[in-house]
């Protein structure tokens, strides 16, 4: 059969035909990118994802970034903490917060250092903070915010830039990636209860 012998019916359907099939081919590529943009936003938050397009230059670079972010962490061991570390840890933040009335600065320094304790017992890699940050926020993306909140107290703190409400502010940022990280069995367990 060659084109001479259609009609100008069938050409026409026959156009249609393919016209539908591309709209419908790029319906559903469009429908997959916008599940995978979010499926990207709900693991890693809003803020997270937004900041990961600013600094990555756009949309495709940065969920590239997050899901590379994504395998990194999945090829770490992290593990739960042990009955004793955990209640080591909690004692030692008790005495960071103690020590707040007398010193916020170093109290601000020493829950730092905690969290940083606390995230290699737990399996993560502590190198510089924003690798940290990019590897919690796999796992932890909801006080992600807090912690570059009092990480950035905390540098300006060494310039001497802040105010003991600064310092304040801080110390509550930190407790709530700490509660997180400490305290994560226990929302597993009443996971599963319910």
């Amino acid at each position: 059969m060659n084109l001479s012998d259609l009609s100008v019916t069938q050409i026409v359907v026959g156009i249609a035909v393919v016209a539908v099939m591309m709209a419908a081919g790029i319906a559903v590529w469009v429908s997959m990118r916008k599940r995978r943009t979010e499926k990207l936003r709900a693991q890693f938050g809003g803020a997270e994802y937004t900041r990961a397009v600013k600094e990555g230059g756009g949309r495709r670079e940065a969920e590239a970034v997050l899901h590379k972010r994504a395998d990194r962490v999945q090829s770490f061991h992290i593990q739960p903490l042990s009955p004793g570390d955990r209640a080591r840890f909690i004692e030692a933040w008790r005495r960071v917060q103690a020590r707040f009335v007398d010193g916020p600065e170093g109290a601000v320094t020493e829950a730092d250092q905690l969290l940083g304790e606390v995230m290699s017992t737990r399996g993560y890699p502590v190198s510089d903070f924003e690798q940290r940050a990019a590897d919690i926020s796999v796992d932890h993306p909801l006080v992600l915010e807090n912690y570059r909140s009092a990480h950035e107290i905390a540098v300006r703190q060494t310039q001497g830039q802040v105010s003991t409400e600064d310092l304040r502010k801080a110390m509550i940022h930190y407790r709530t990636l700490f509660d997180e990280l400490v305290g994560e069995p226990e929302r597993a367990r009443a996971k599963a209860a319910s």
